[in-house]
C-alpha cells in the first residue's frame, strides 16, 4: 500500500469522461442481458456435475423436520451452523451438488482463488479453527473449510446430497411447508430457508452456432479435467497438442489463462471487455499471528473492511488491500482539499487516478502495442468487479497466447471447427466459457424449484408487479419462508459471507423465536412490507446515472441497469452495517408487532 497523499498520474479529466463513454457505446447491445442463454433444456448438459460417480442412487425419504435449509453452499451452512448454535437440531439440508461448498464445490477450475482476505472470506474461523495458509486462499483450501464447517457442526448427518428440490408448497391447515424432491423425497418442515448464492445459475453466450462445435465445450464451473489434465493447482498437459479458446476476460479468466498458457499448445483469449487488474501481492500466512488474536477478531476484522467501503472512517485498516485503497485515495484527496472536494468529486478523482495506475500497469508489464492497448480497461473502477492478478497480464508475453480483441461487440459466431471475430475464422479443439452466472437472479429461479405459498399463490406471483417483502428476505402470504443471500430489498457485500452471515443469523434468530414460543405460523404483514419499502426507499442511493455511463457488465445489466438494479441499486442505502444495526433492533422491538404470528393449536383463518 501506498502512503498517503496519494499521487496519481497526471490525466485530462474530461477527455477520459470522452474515452469512457465511446468505450461504453460500442458495448451497448440492442439485446443487452438477452446476449445470454440459460443452461437449461438442450443445454442443460453444461450443468451436469463432473465431480461425482454417475449412477447414484439411495431410498426416498419421508420425515418431519422443523427446519429444511435449501442449499449447501457458505449460506446453508452458516443458517445450519446458527441453528446448532441455538440448540436447534431437527433440520435437514438438501443440495444438488456431492457435497457442501457452494460455489467453491463447482469452480475447481486451473488458479481459482479468493480476491476477498480470506480472514475475512472464511466463515467461522474461529469456530473451526482453520487456518488459512495465505492471505487470499485457493478455491481447494476454501472447499475444504466448508467441509470442515460441516464436520465441525455434524451437518453431513443431516444432508442430501444430489438431490434437488422441485417444489416447495405451503399447508396451511397442517402449518407445514411439503418438499419434495427429484429423488422422490417429502420432507414436511415447519421453517424453510433457502440459499442459493449469486455465482450459482450458469450463464452461456448466446453465439450464432453455438451448438454446431464439434470439439471439446464445457464452462469454468465444470472444469473437464478428463480433457486438459492436471488440477485446480495447474499441470493441464493434455493441452500440449491442443488449441484452446477461453471465451470472457473476467474474474474467472483472469485466473485460467495463466494456467493454460503454461501447457496449452495455442491458447487464444477472446475478449468483449478488458478487466481493471491490480496486483495481488499474495502472502503467507503467520500461524503464529493468527491464532494470537483475541477473541472475535475475525468479526471486528469484517466489520472494518465493510466500515472502509462503505466511508465510515476508522482509525486503523486492519485488511489493508487494494479494495480499501480506493476509499483511503477518496479520504485523503477530501483532507486535502479541505472542503473544496465533495465527496462524489473526491471519489471520482481517486477513481480516475487508480485507473491511470491501472492502465499503466499494463504498458510497463507488455510496453506498447495492440495487445497492451487491447488489455487497458477505460471506464470506472467499481464498473465492474476489480480483479487482482499478478501473472494474468505476463501470460500474453508468451509467444503460445493471442489476445483476440472483439472490439466490444462480442464472438459473433461458432462453426463445427471454430471461434469467429470480424468473419475470420479462429481454429480451435476446445472452447471454455468463462462467461460467469446469472447475478442477482432470485434463488427459486437459481435452484429451478417452485415455490407456493397460501392460497395456492406462486412466489412469482407475488413478486408481479414489482418486490414486496421484509428486510429482502421474508414474505407475507409466505409463512415460516427465509431467504439467505437477499439483495433487493436486503443488502449486499464485495465480502458476500458477510452477507450471509447477517441474513443466516436473522433467519435462525426467528426461526428460534418460533420454535421457543409455540408459533405454528409467522410471516410478515402487508403493513410491514409496505413500512420496509418506505424506509427503503427513504434509504435509497440513487445508482443510475453512474452504473447508466459504465461499459455494459453484469453489474449495470448490460448497460439497461435501470430495468434490473435489484443487485446493486435495489439493495438497503445504509450499507449492509446499518442494515444490520436495523434488522438486529427489529428483532428486538418490532418482531411480534410487524409478523401475523399463529399460535400452535390455533385454527388456520
Amino acid at each position: 500500500m501506498q502512503d498517503h497523499p496519494f499521487q496519481g498520474p497526471a490525466y485530462d479529466a474530461d477527455a477520459l469522461r470522452a474515452k469512457y463513454r465511446a468505450e461504453r457505446d460500442k458495448r451497448l447491445r440492442r439485446d443487452g442481458a438477452g446476449q445470454y442463454l440459460d443452461a437449461t433444456g438442450e443445454f442443460n448438459h453444461f450443468t451436469d456435475d463432473p465431480y461425482v460417480a454417475p449412477g447414484f442412487t439411495r431410498d426416498a425419504v419421508t420425515e418431519d423436520v422443523d427446519v429444511l435449509v435449501v442449499g449447501g453452499g457458505f449460506g446453508g451452512l452458516l443458517t445450519a451452523a446458527k441453528l446448532c448454535d441455538r440448540g436447534i437440531r431437527s433440520f435437514r439440508i438438501v443440495e444438488q451438488a456431492g457435497d457442501f461448498g457452494g460455489t467453491w464445490y463447482w469452480n475447481r477450475y486451473p488458479g481459482v482463488r479468493c480476491d476477498i482476505e480470506a480472514y475475512i472470506y472464511m466463515p467461522l474461523l474461529e469456530e473451526v479453527g482453520t487456518v488459512p495458509t495465505e492471505k487470499y486462499a485457493t478455491g481447494a483450501e476454501i472447499f475444504a473449510h466448508a467441509q470442515a464447517v460441516g464436520r465441525h457442526y455434524g451437518l453431513y448427518d443431516h444432508a442430501l446430497f444430489q438431490t434437488k428440490v422441485e417444489r416447495l408448497e405451503w399447508d396451511e391447515a397442517a402449518a407445514r411447508w411439503t418438499v419434495t424432491t427429484d429423488r422422490g423425497d417429502r420432507i414436511r418442515a415447519r421453517f424453510v430457508s433457502v440459499s442459493q448464492g449469486p455465482l450459482a445459475k450458469v450463464k452461456l453466450p448466446g453465439i450464432p452456432g453455438i451448438r454446431s462445435f464439434k470439439g471439446r465445450i464445457f464452462h469454468s464451473s465444470r472444469w473437464d479435467y478428463d480433457y486438459t489434465g492436471g488440477d485446480a493447482s495447474g499441470g493441464q498437459v493434455k493441452l500440449a497438442d491442443k488449441r484452446v479458446a477461453i471465451i470472457g476476460t473476467g474474474a474467472t479468466a483472469v485466473q485460467i489463462v495463466p494456467r493454460l498458457a503454461e501447457h496449452a499448445m495455442q491458447l487464444l483469449v477472446f475478449q468483449r471487455t478488458p478487466s481493471a487488474i491490480e496486483v495481488r501481492n499474495n502472502r503467507p500466512t503467520d500461524a503464529a499471528w493468527l491464532q494470537a488474536q483475541p477473541k472475535g477478531w475475525q468479526r471486528r476484522r469484517m466489520e472494518n473492511f465493510l466500515s472502509i467501503l462503505n466511508g465510515r472512517p476508522q482509525a486503523e485498516n486492519l485488511v489493508g488491500d487494494h479494495w480499501t485503497d480506493l476509499w483511503e485515495r477518496m479520504g485523503a484527496l477530501m483532507a486535502q482539499g479541505q472542503g473544496r472536494l465533495s465527496p462524489p468529486q473526491a471519489m471520482q478523482q481517486a477513481d480516475f487516478e487508480k485507473m491511470e495506475q491501472i492502465r499503466a500497469r499494463v504498458t510497463a508489464t507488455l510496453g506498447e502495442g495492440e495487445t497492451a492497448e487491447a488489455l487497458k480497461p477505460w471506464y470506472n473502477f467499481l464498473c465492474k468487479r476489480p480483479l487482482f492478478s499478478d501473472d494474468y497480464l505476463p501470460a500474453f508475453q508468451r509467444p503460445n497466447v493471442t489476445l483476440v480483441d472483439t472490439g466490444g461487440r462480442g464472438v459473433e459466431a461458432m462453426t463445427p471447427t471454430g471461434v469467429c471475430v470480424d468473419g475470420r475464422e479462429y481454429p480451435v479443439d476446445c472452447v471454455i466459457f468463462a462467461t460467469g452466472f446469472d447475478v442477482g437472479a432470485p434463488a427459486h429461479k437459481v435452484g429451478g424449484y417452485q415455490v407456493v405459498g397460501r392460497g395456492g399463490r406462486s412466489i412469482q406471483d407475488k413478486w408481479q408487479g414489482g418486490l414486496r417483502c421484509l428486510h429482502g428476505t421474508m414474505f407475507s402470504g409466505f409463512p415460516n419462508f427465509h431467504v439467505v443471500g437477499g439483495a433487493e430489498q436486503g443488502t449486499t457485500a464485495f465480502n458476500f459471507t458477510h452477507t450471509l452471515d447477517i441474513q443466516a443469523t436473522h433467519a435462525a434468530e426467528i426461526i428460534h423465536y418460533g420454535l421457543r414460543n409455540g408459533v405454528a405460523a409467522l410471516e410478515p404483514t402487508p403493513e410491514a412490507e409496505e413500512r420496509w419499502l418506505e424506509q427503503v426507499e427513504a434509504k435509497h442511493v440513487d445508482h443510475e446515472h453512474f452504473y447508466e455511463e459504465c461499459t455494459p457488465g453484469f453489474l449495470n445489466n448490460e448497460g439497461a441497469f435501470k430495468d434490473r438494479p435489484t443487485y446493486v441499486g435495489g439493495t438497503y442505502g445504509g450499507g449492509p452495517l446499518e442494515y444490520e444495526a436495523v434488522i438486529t433492533g427489529w428483532r428486538a422491538e418490532r418482531l411480534a408487532v410487524d409478523m401475523d404470528i399463529r399460535p400452535l393449536g390455533r385454527t388456520a383463518p
